[in-house]
């Protein structure tokens, strides 16, 4: 019951954040909607900031699980393809985990570092692949520079396609991932 305890904290406050926003996210209200006490999430997170958080390490995890399949096999120009095309899905398919997830002041490394290794692991994904792709010649400042243009291209993209115009003009469904394919390719082809 504990872990499933946990988990519909976790649930609930998902939910809560994506009807009403952050600042609607209170202790009490979470446990309202997870239909337990009001002191019951108090048995897994010390207050608010603690399940915010355990989102943020969940966001990473998952975001991470997805892209390490997606490395697995090929070339890596198709794997990063791939890795790009991942990141995105995620973004749209979880936009709750993905706008929590790069807002540093929302998640203190010092006091949650668990939700900070999970983003050390997504970023893992990405360095191991530009590695791959710059080649072992490459200079670390070059590699740096790889490592900022990839991760701005798919980071803005899933931004523009989820809060920006690109939502609006493109959508949902096929439209939209063959844009996605598109500009991943393209980039790739440089």
């Amino acid at each position: 019951m504990t872990a499933d305890l946990k988990q519909r904290v976790l649930d609930a406050s998902v939910q809560l954040i994506d009807d009403v926003g952050l600042a609607g996210l209170s202790m009490r209200e979470v446990a309202r909607r997870a239909g337990v006490s009001h002191q019951a999430p108090y048995h897994h997170f010390a207050d608010k900031a603690a399940i915010v958080a355990a989102l943020v390490e969940r966001g990473f995890t998952l975001l991470a699980d997805r892209m390490e399949a997606a490395e697995r096999t090929g070339p890596p120009a198709q794997r990063m393809r791939r890795v790009g095309r991942a990141y995105v899905d995620f973004a749209l398919e979880q936009p709750v985990y993905f706008r929590l997830m790069f807002r540093p002041e929302l998640s203190d490394p010092a006091r949650f570092p668990a939700a900070d290794a999970a983003g050390g692991r997504a970023f893992a994904v990405l360095e191991r692949l530009v590695g791959d792709l710059a080649g072992p010649r490459a200079s670390r400042s070059r590699k740096d520079a790889l490592l900022s243009m990839h991760w701005s291209l798919v980071h803005g993209l899933a931004t523009l396609l989820l809060d920006g115009p690109l939502a609006a003009e493109l959508g949902a469904g096929v439209a939209r991932g063959r844009h996605v394919d598109d500009v991943l390719t393209l980039f790739l082809e440089r």
